[in-house]
């Protein structure tokens, strides 16, 4: 089946979109059933089992198409970047109203009541989109009333249809969030995972992988002339200028998000992996 990527496209030998019909052979064809992603993170893995890598996280708010259900796992396609896979059908629940408000910090807090004192049930990731019902105020404290009847910190949330105006500042507030290989959350992340979730707080859906990012965000550009929010990629690696001359990136050498020297990075890794494959301006 040339030209379909698997992991952007909903097929196998049993069983394909409906919208692959005629494009790719299966035993039968199916629309995909409308849900959204009800936990803080769900991981979705390639195959039906906790033992298989992680590709790619869906976060709390997160829209799918779901293909099957069997044996707790769902088979779906995330309608936010086209990724297929494989989550907890646990992690699912209905479409429902649609978010209002989407967490802006690196990770918030849920706590079942508007008191910051109590112990919280669960976190968030920036890049959740949670219904807010209201606020309330106590002891100097604004929350934000969940359709749930829990609250979070009022400041950590902002209406949905604002962006940030840099994506880079997004980025920035990853500094030191643990590495994981397929990582999209505040709870951990990977390099092109830190590309695309900064990028979506900048209210720009984009692709998933390093090499799907390199072959289609923005334009191409001359190393000479890098600025702020430029991307240098290399074989299986992105990083995003800061200024002309550093860079942050989620990397598996500090195995956390850092600042580092463009000219130390290309000198580092080229030891290991080559030189830079690609400079873009998304």
């Amino acid at each position: 089946m040339p030209g379909l990527d698997r992991r952007l496209h909903a097929y196998r030998p049993d069983l394909a979109d409906e919208s692959l019909r005629g494009k790719v052979q299966a035993q039968r064809y199916i629309a995909g059933r409308p849900a959204r992603v009800a936990q803080p993170v769900a991981d979705l893995r390639s195959a039906p089992r906790f033992d298989a890598g992680i590709d790619t996280q869906l976060l709390c708010g997160d829209d799918v198409l779901v293909f099957e259900e069997r044996e707790g796992w769902a088979w779906v396609q995330s309608r936010r970047d086209s990724y297929v896979g494989y989550v907890p059908a646990e992690a699912l629940g209905p479409e429902g109203k649609a978010p209002t408000h989407i967490v802006t910090v690196p990770r918030s807090f849920v706590y079942p009541a508007p008191e910051l004192k109590m112990p919280p049930v669960r976190a968030h990731s920036m890049g959740a989109r949670l219904c807010v019902m209201g606020r309330e105020e106590r002891r100097g404290t604004r929350y934000a009333l969940l359709a749930s009847g829990e609250a979070m910190i009022a400041g950590h949330l902002r209406p949905v249809p604002e962006a940030e105006a840099d994506y880079v500042a997004a980025a920035e507030q990853f500094l030191h969030t643990p590495y994981l290989w397929g990582g999209a959350s505040g709870f951990g992340i990977d390099c092109s995972g830190l590309v695309q979730l900064s990028l979506f707080m900048a209210g720009r859906n984009v692709v998933r992988d390093t090499d799907m990012q390199a072959a289609s965000l923005g334009k191409a550009i001359d190393p000479n002339v890098l600025r702020r929010g430029d991307l240098v990629f290399w074989k299986g690696h992105v990083a995003i200028m800061t200024d002309g001359k550093n860079m942050i990136h989620a990397n598996g050498h500090t195995m956390t998000v850092a600042h580092e020297r463009l000219d130390e990075a290309v000198a580092r890794i080229a030891r290991l992996y080559g030189q830079p494959t690609g400079y873009r301006r998304p």
